[in-house]
C-alpha cells in the first residue's frame, strides 16, 4: 500500500506533458431528487489534468468522493472513450488491481459531438444486492444519480482533442446542509490539524447514502460503525437527519456481533443529548430494551456466553487480529462492560421519558451488577481487569472499555489509565475511540494526543502521511487485507478533538448547559468552532506565559467551566475580574456558569493580569 501511495506522490511531484495545476473551485449544487433526502450531488471541477499519452488524460479531483462524472465535449468531437475510475495509483497510472476493497472500475462511453453525458462506473453486485442470509440489504442511492463509486482519479483513453477543465465535472454526493465552516479546529500541532482535516472530510464524504454505512464494500449500516459516525457527524455538522434514519434502519435490520446491540442504546442516548427531543426518544424507548443483552444475564447480573457466542458473536474488537491476545470465556469482561453502560443509559433515558419505575429498576440493576462486575473481573494484585472470570490475561480491551464507561472505581483509575497509556495502540481504529476517551477523561491527555500522532503504522499520522483523503477501515492494509479506504469508523478524532482538546460537550439534553474542560496536553493553543442545535460554541485557548481562554456561547446556553491548573496560578479571572473557583484534582472549577462572550484567565495575585 505504501508503495502505491509513494508512486502517487512521485506522480504529483513530477508531472509531465500538458500538466495544469488548477485552482480549487467552490462546489455547486447539481440536483436533488427528493427535497427531504439529506444528500445531493455537487459539481466539482478537477484540481489537475495531465496528458499522460496520446489521447490519454489523467484527471485528479484532489480528494476521494462518491460520485460519477459528466463530460461536456467540444463541438465536432466523436468516438469511443475508455474511462477508468480509481482510488489508488501505481506507476503513474490508476491502479487496475488495487488491494483489498480499494476501488477500481472501468467503463466505455461514446462521444457524439458536443452532447453532454453522464459517465458512471458499472454496478457492483455486492453493495447493491437485496437482503441475504449473510447480512441485511445494502443501502441504495438514487437511480437518477446513476451508479456512484468512491474515486479520486479518472483516466480517459481515446479522448478526441484536448481535455480541458471545462470538459469534465465530478458529480459528488455530500450532505446538502454541509458547511465547512460549521466546525473548525486548529492547534499548535500541525499533524493534529491534518488529522482533523482528514477525519472531518471523511464524515462529509462517507455520508453519501443518506444513512451511515460501513464503507463501499457492503454499504450496510452496522451499529458500532454508526455510533462512531454519529458522534463525529454531530461534531462537524448541525443536521441530525442521517443519524435518526440510520437508527430506525438498524432497529429493523440489526447485525450479529454481541456488543453491536448495546450500541443502539448509545445511539439513542447521543441523539437525545444532542436534541433534547423527548418525543423522539419516547417513541423508541421500549424497543431499546431488546438491546441490553437481558436474555443472557444470570441471577448475579453477569452476562453469560455460550460456545457459539464465544467462538463467533462476542467480538471484542475487529478484525480479530486487533484483540491484543484477548482470551474468551463464558463470562467476558468486554461484553459485560457494554451491558453495564447500556443499562446506565437506559436508567437515564427512562427518567427522561417519564418511565420512573423503569429508571429505578435499571438503576438498582446497575448498582448490583457493578459490584459483581468488579468482584468477578478485577485483579486486586495487578490493579487491572482480566479478560474474563478465571482468566489471568489482562488485555488492553478488558481495561479500556471499563475505563471509558466509568466502571473503574476511583482507587483503580490511575493504574488502569497508566497501563493503557503505556501499552500503545494495541487495538483497532474502532476500539481506539473508547481507548482515547478513557485516556482523555483520566489524566492521560498527553498520551492520547501522542497516540493519535504517533509514528509507525498504527496512528492517524500514518494515514495522513500515506496520502489517503478518507480514513481507512484499519490502521494499514496488512492488518485487514480486504479493508475499505473509505470507512468513517476510522474518523474518531473528528469527535475526540472538539470534545476533549477543545473540551466542549453537552451537560444536559439539547445543549442548554454545556461543559467546557479543555485537555491541551503539550499543546500551546487550541481553537475552533463546535456546532450545536442552539448555534456554534467558539473556543480559543492559549497556554503561553499564562493560561487564557475566550469563549462565545450561543443564546440560550450556559456553560460549566473547568480549567487545567497551572503553576503559580492563584485565581481565575472572568472578563478581568476575580471569580469564585475551587481547585480539585488538577483543575480550577468555576463556581458559577458562564454565558455569552467571556474571556477567562488563570492568574497570580502578584503578577499583572494576562493579555488576550
Amino acid at each position: 500500500m505504501s508503495a502505491i501511495l509513494f508512486s502517487l506522490w512521485l506522480l504529483e511531484m513530477n508531472q509531465s506533458f500538458n500538466d495544469m495545476d488548477l485552482p480549487a473551485t467552490p462546489e455547486k449544487p447539481f440536483y436533488q431528487t427528493d427535497s427531504n433526502f439529506p444528500v445531493r450531488l455537487f459539481d466539482q471541477k478537477p484540481v489537475r489534468i495531465t496528458k499522460i499519452g496520446p489521447a490519454t488524460f489523467l484527471v485528479d479531483f484532489g480528494r476521494v468522493a462518491f460520485g460519477n462524472i459528466s463530460i461536456q465535449p467540444e463541438k465536432g468531437s466523436n468516438g469511443e472513450i475508455t474511462v477508468h475510475f480509481g482510488e489508488a495509483m501505481r506507476n503513474g497510472r490508476i491502479d487496475r488491481t488495487p488491494p483489498g476493497t480499494v476501488r477500481y472500475k472501468m467503463t466505455r462511453a461514446t462521444i457524439i459531438g458536443n452532447q453532454p453525458q453522464v459517465v458512471a462506473p458499472p454496478k457492483d453486485a455486492r453493495n447493491t444486492e437485496a437482503a441475504s442470509t449473510a447480512h441485511p440489504p445494502a443501502i441504495l442511492t438514487s437511480p437518477e444519480w446513476g451508479v456512484v463509486l468512491p474515486f479520486r482519479w479518472v483516466e480517459i483513453e481515446g479522448y478526441p482533442g484536448e481535455l480541458r477543465v471545462a470538459n469534465i465535472t465530478r458529480r459528488a454526493a455530500f450532505p446538502k446542509s454541509w458547511n465547512d465552516q460549521d466546525a473548525t479546529f486548529r492547534c499548535s500541532n500541525n499533524m493534529l490539524n491534518q488529522v482533523w482535516d482528514l477525519c472531518k472530510y471523511s464524515i462529509k464524504a462517507t455520508t453519501f447514502a443518506g444513512t451511515f454505512v460501513d464503507g463501499d464494500r457492503e454499504r450496510i449500516p452496522y451499529e458500532a460503525d454508526s455510533y462512531l459516525n454519529q458522534l463525529s457527524y454531530y461534531a462537524t455538522i448541525k443536521d441530525d437527519q442521517i443519524p435518526r434514519s440510520t437508527f430506525d434502519h438498524l432497529m429493523k435490520h440489526g447485525t450479529w456481533p454481541t456488543e453491536w446491540a448495546p450500541h443502539m442504546v448509545f445511539m439513542a442516548h447521543a441523539e437525545y443529548m444532542k436534541t433534547g427531543d423527548v418525543k423522539w426518544l419516547a417513541a423508541r424507548y421500549d424497543s431499546l430494551k431488546t438491546k441490553i443483552l437481558a436474555d443472557r444475564v444470570d441471577t448475579d447480573g453477569i452476562v453469560q456466553s455460550s460456545k457459539q457466542q464465544i467462538s463467533h458473536d462476542d467480538i471484542v474488537d475487529w478484525p480479530a487480529s486487533e484483540r491484543d491476545g484477548y482470551v474468551f470465556g463464558s463470562q467476558n469482561t468486554v461484553v459485560n462492560s457494554f451491558r453495564l453502560r447500556a443499562i446506565s443509559l437506559m436508567a437515564e433515558m427512562g427518567k427522561a421519558v417519564g418511565r420512573d419505575a423503569d429508571a429505578e429498576t435499571f438503576t438498582a440493576m446497575e448498582k448490583v451488577a457493578k459490584v459483581k462486575f468488579h468482584q468477578t473481573f478485577f485483579d486486586p494484585q495487578t490493579q487491572l481487569y482480566r479478560d474474563g472470570k478465571g482468566i489471568e490475561h489482562s488485555s488492553l480491551h478488558a481495561n479500556l472499555f471499563p475505563l471509558a464507561f466509568g466502571l473503574v472505581p476511583a482507587t483503580a483509575r490511575s493504574s488502569v489509565a497508566s497501563m493503557l497509556a503505556t501499552r500503545g495502540m494495541k487495538c483497532s481504529v474502532y476500539a481506539a475511540q473508547y481507548l482515547l476517551e478513557g485516556l482523555f477523561e483520566n489524566g492521560q491527555e498527553r498520551a492520547a494526543i501522542d497516540l493519535i500522532t504517533a509514528g509507525g503504522d498504527r496512528s492517524w499520522r500514518h494515514m495522513v502521511e500515506s496520502g489517503t483523503t478518507i480514513t481507512w477501515e484499519a490502521w494499514d492494509q496488512k492488518y485487514k487485507p480486504n479493508q475499505d479506504w473509505n470507512h468513517a469508523w476510522g474518523a474518531a478524532p473528528a469527535n475526540l478533538l472538539p470534545r476533549y482538546v477543545l473540551g466542549v460537550q453537552s451537560m444536559v439534553a439539547g445543549w442548554k448547559r454545556a461543559s467546557i474542560r479543555p485537555h491541551l496536553g503539550n499543546l500551546t493553543f487550541a481553537q475552533g468552532k463546535v456546532p450545536t442545535p442552539l448555534g456554534s460554541v467558539v473556543i480559543d485557548t492559549k497556554r503561553l506565559n499564562a493560561f487564557t481562554m475566550s469563549i462565545v456561547l450561543p443564546k440560550g446556553m450556559t456553560a460549566h467551566v473547568e480549567l487545567p491548573a497551572q503553576p503559580n496560578a492563584t485565581q481565575v479571572l472572568v472578563n478581568g475580574k476575580p471569580v469564585a473557583a475551587i481547585q480539585k484534582d488538577g483543575w480550577w472549577i468555576l463556581t458559577d456558569d458562564i454565558s455569552g462572550s467571556v474571556k477567562i484567565a488563570l492568574a497570580s495575585t502578584h503578577t499583572p493580569r494576562p493579555n488576550f
